[in-house]
């Protein structure tokens, strides 16, 4: 299942309104920095509360990689992310079939552990796997 569409903006104060207001996306949280990444993050739900997230990423830094990716490309989509039940058995699965992986070990994310698989490997999209969380019923 997706999890996030990650979103890499500017400034999430002035994109906010937009998605809030033509989309009807509400944040899940107060936008919070997520240090370690260099970047500040804010979930939005959809008006039914349930399914997928839109993630709004913002850097923080001027070295971070998101902070490289939106200098290079400017605003738009950076990652989807799939949620998975067993992120190691599926991280060798995918090594085994020959992806190229960032991450070949889970490493701490915003919403649990998480791993990367280069966009090389998929057509020049960034995947990105989360460990699905007892607590987190709705994904």
């Amino acid at each position: 299942a997706i999890h996030h569409v990650a979103v890499v903006v500017h400034s999430i104060d002035d994109a906010l309104p937009h998605y809030e207001r033509l989309l009807g996306w509400r944040p899940e949280a107060t936008p919070f920095v997520f240090a370690s990444q260099g970047v500040r993050l804010c979930f939005l739900a959809g008006a039914d509360g349930a399914g997928a997230r839109i993630e709004l990423v913002e850097p923080i830094d001027s070295v971070s990689g998101v902070a490289r990716f939106l200098a290079s490309r400017g605003e738009g989509v950076h990652h989807v992310c799939l949620v998975s039940s067993d992120l190691p058995a599926d991280l060798a699965a995918l090594a085994a079939a020959e992806a190229e992986l960032i991450d070949p070990e889970p490493r701490p994310g915003a919403h649990g552990r998480v791993a990367f698989i280069h966009p090389r490997t998929l057509n020049g999209v960034l995947w990105e796997l989360v460990e699905q969380r007892e607590h987190e019923d709705d994904t």
